[in-house]
């Protein structure tokens, strides 16, 4: 069995035989775990267990889970928040990454696959949290990993952890082609198996934070059938 340093699950899931199944899977893979069903709970939770990660049903008895992750993500932003989606529902999954989750894992869905996201996302933030005394810069952007600080200029720029990790990738390739597979290497780790467009609805996120028109990017070019170029000088 995996040694797991952080290892609190918060699992939200208004459907009992469901949520006992995550958490029974979950616990017997090494995991603490903790239950809610309703979205008031999973914020009581939250405050009272500080877990590492939150499993989250997306349909919820009292709300839903958009606005839970809202909520989480203004309290704790380097929190790991995973979606529940229902098979086929690409605008839920969409809507979740843009608002700040981390993955989503389609219903239904294997135990061990959960476990093994999980462990993924642990590993690559732990990672990536690592101090690190650098600047990197290209085009209008600096980037302080020590700070974990963007700036466009001389103006600071609030960006997600993966929004961060993207920028980090590309400014350490400038003028580079990178693949929508390199880009996921790069900042989801080589055993995400996550969706490519992923990917997709980062970029598009970021080029509104980066870009004077994000419809027209100057600097985050997209290379059409292969993925994205940060451009180095104008």
């Amino acid at each position: 069995m995996d040694t797991i340093d952080r290892n609190h699950v918060l699992i939200v899931e208004d459907e009992d035989n469901i949520r006992r199944f995550i958490s029974i899977n979950l616990a017997n893979s090494g995991f603490t775990v903790s239950e809610a069903a309703f979205g008031s709970e999973a914020m009581h939770s939250f405050e009272t267990n500080q877990p590492d990660v939150i499993v989250l049903d997306i349909m919820l008895p009292d709300t839903n889970g958009f606005e839970v992750c809202r909520k989480l993500r203004e309290k704790d932003p380097g929190v790991i928040i995973i979606f529940l989606t229902a098979r086929g529902q690409d605008l839920d999954k969409i809507h979740g990454l843009e608002i700040g989750a981390d993955d989503y894992i389609v219903k239904p869905f294997n135990p061990l696959e959960l476990v093994a996201r999980i462990k993924a996302i642990l590993r690559r933030t732990e990672a990536a949290g690592k101090p690190q005394r650098m600047v990197l810069h290209a085009g209008p952007i600096r980037l302080d990993l020590n700070s974990n600080k963007v700036f466009k200029h001389d103006d600071s720029i609030e960006l997600t952890p993966k929004e961060f990790l993207l920028m980090k990738a590309f400014l350490e390739h400038p003028d580079t082609a990178l693949s929508r597979n390199e880009l996921m290497n790069l900042v989801w780790g080589e055993d995400y198996v996550g969706d490519p467009k992923t990917v997709d609805v980062h970029v598009r996120k970021l080029r509104e934070k980066i870009e004077e028109d994000a419809s027209n990017p100057h600097w985050l070019e997209t290379i059409w059938g292969l993925g994205y170029r940060f451009r180095k000088d104008g």
